[in-house]
């Protein structure tokens, strides 16, 4: 499969101009697109959809119920599943059963967690993370309507459903099977980290949350046993993990990869890649990663501290020089991003930032150097190429084919302006578009790129599946893994370095007695036992 993913109103304008882009998405080759939440949420402050207030109802501005069942049937007809947000750990203060809590109706005050004075709250708060310290301090809100505090992981208008009360299980499973019956075939289980509480720990990760997913899967198999959830789970990486099974999250998104890809282009090194990927990229075998570049979220540095401390960098100056590198302040950084959630009493912080804008093309179009932009579209084909070929499903988004740019116009609309997030969720310029059928342009050669990867990795099945070993290149400047089929082995090597690097060719067992490899991108043939010179951000696949 090969995953696009977008906002509705962002990306064509509603639901019924969604269905009349299909021809795109066979173009592309897109067979799971993914829509960013489309339900009710709040006119003003939503958390880009994340506040739902209604799960059974579509923002109005953007189609109806209707329409959306009509966009799921035409493309089944066009063999693309749907994938759709579940927002599981918390609803918008305004949803139906908030509104009643707010009302004093008591079975709905227990569908949330409520608290007479800060007593319980603070004991909470003790061993609590904050999400967006640059927001507010702690998990928990005052409401003086209601005299009470209620938990608020992330934003104050998102109130945290209490899992401790049956009835909220059961009410969520009936939302479930409402978007099932509307023709989803997959549910992004969004901040599955945070469902389940239990005063003294961090709540996040406990044995409880997964016992959850697992009832909801369990009532999948019985009502719909074609839906398949997706993991979402921003966490220490063997936390991650530990959601993927097929009694639980089927699909998970892999922010390791992600995060260790960006920190490779920053450094030019690969050390912290091969070791991420050798140590946590096997799951089981009937599951699969969502790998992706970037997502509608910020970018956070989520590798493990061992891994870092073994390579000798230490994990915390680490992630400020990230921090400052893709926000442009490091000099000499080709990075165009901004930073995210600054907390400055720890001094962390996360990216946002289009692919292209943080891979460098921004300054160079700025700066109209045809070099520097030619670096920049070889590292955005060189991250995206990794994810064609790593093993999983790709995951695109939806812009990032033709080079999109930051949008700072976000900066002077209210309710965004504080999320700098915003920034990489910009409006589809069509007339952009259009330029990928014009040769020479920035939007073609990127599109052109990537458009033959994608067509590679749909004529070589063995780039599919999970099954991958990485292999040390004795250059830590290149990337190499295997990939394995029954007739022949195939081999991904990619250069995260701006200048020339020596690749040994011999480290390449070639069976029998051929004599040159077939690489893939450049449809050339590279003899077997001579070194071969990769060039600035390459990447080979070879046979």
């Amino acid at each position: 499969m090969l995953g696009g993913v977008c906002y509705v109103d962002l990306f064509s304008g509603n639901l019924k101009r969604i269905k009349e882009k299909t021809p795109y998405f066979k173009e592309l080759g897109i067979n799971y697109l993914h829509l960013m939440p489309f339900y009710k949420t709040p006119a003003s402050d939503n958390d880009g959809g994340y506040a739902v207030s209604s799960y059974r109802q579509i923002d109005q501005t953007i189609g109806s119920i209707g329409e959306l069942k009509a966009l799921c049937r035409e493309l089944k007809r066009q063999n693309i599943s749907t994938v759709a947000d579940f927002v599981i750990n918390h609803t918008s203060d305004e949803h139906e059963w908030a509104a009643r809590a707010k009302l004093g109706e008591k079975s709905f005050t227990h569908f949330y967690y409520m608290f007479d004075d800060r007593s319980i709250p603070d004991e909470y708060e003790k061993t609590l993370r904050e999400i967006f310290p640059a927001e507010r301090q702690g998990s928990f809100t005052f409401y003086e309507k209601l005299d009470k505090w209620v938990w608020t992981t992330f934003h104050s208008f998102q109130w945290d459903l209490n899992y401790s009360n049956p009835e909220v299980f059961n009410a969520m499973a009936g939302e479930m099977l409402f978007l099932a019956n509307c023709g989803i075939d997959i549910l992004r289980l969004d901040a599955v980290a945070f469902i389940w509480k239990e005063m003294g720990t961090s709540c996040e990760n406990l044995p409880q949350a997964h016992s959850i997913i697992k009832a909801f899967n369990a009532i999948c198999r019985i009502a719909a046993p074609a839906l398949i959830f997706k993991s979402e789970a921003i966490v220490h990486p063997d936390e991650v993990k530990k959601y993927i099974h097929p009694d639980e999250c089927q699909l998970s998104y892999n922010p390791l990869l992600m995060a260790v890809l960006w920190t490779c282009l920053a450094s030019q090194e690969v050390r912290l890649l091969n070791v991420s990927m050798r140590k946590r990229f096997e799951i089981h075998p009937h599951c699969a990663w969502v790998n992706y570049i970037r997502c509608h979220d910020d970018i956070g540095w989520t590798f493990d501290d061992t891994d870092a401390q073994e390579l000798h960098i230490h994990p915390y100056f680490h992630r400020q020089w990230l921090n400052e590198f893709y926000s442009g302040i490091f000099e000499g950084s080709f990075s165009s991003g901004l930073l995210f959630q600054e907390n400055l009493k720890t001094g962390d912080a996360r990216i946002s930032g289009t692919a292209a804008s943080l891979a460098g093309l921004e300054k160079a179009l700025a700066a109209r150097d045809e070099d520097l932009i030619t670096l920049a579209i070889k590292r955005i084909l060189l991250l995206h190429g990794i994810i064609m070929t790593i093993g999983g499903i790709p995951l695109i988004y939806l812009g990032d084919e033709i080079g999109q740019l930051n949008d700072y116009g976000y900066q002077k609309e209210p309710g965004k302006a504080k999320d700098s997030r915003w920034v990489h969720r910009p409006k589809m310029d069509w007339q952009k578009y259009e330029l990928r059928n014009s040769d020479q342009t920035v939007e073609s050669r990127i599109f052109k790129g990537l458009k033959k990867l994608i067509d590679i990795r749909k004529s070589h099945k063995v780039l599919s599946g999970n099954e991958m070993q990485v292999i040390d290149t004795a250059n830590d400047h290149i990337f190499g893994f295997m990939r394995r089929s029954q007739k022949e082995n195939y081999f991904v090597f990619s250069n995260f370095s701006p200048s020339r690097q020596n690749l040994s060719m011999p480290l390449v067992d070639k069976p029998g007695n051929k004599e040159y490899f077939s690489e893939l991108i450049t449809g050339t043939q590279i003899p077997v036992k001579q070194d071969y010179v990769m060039q600035p951000y390459q990447q080979i696949i070879i046979f």
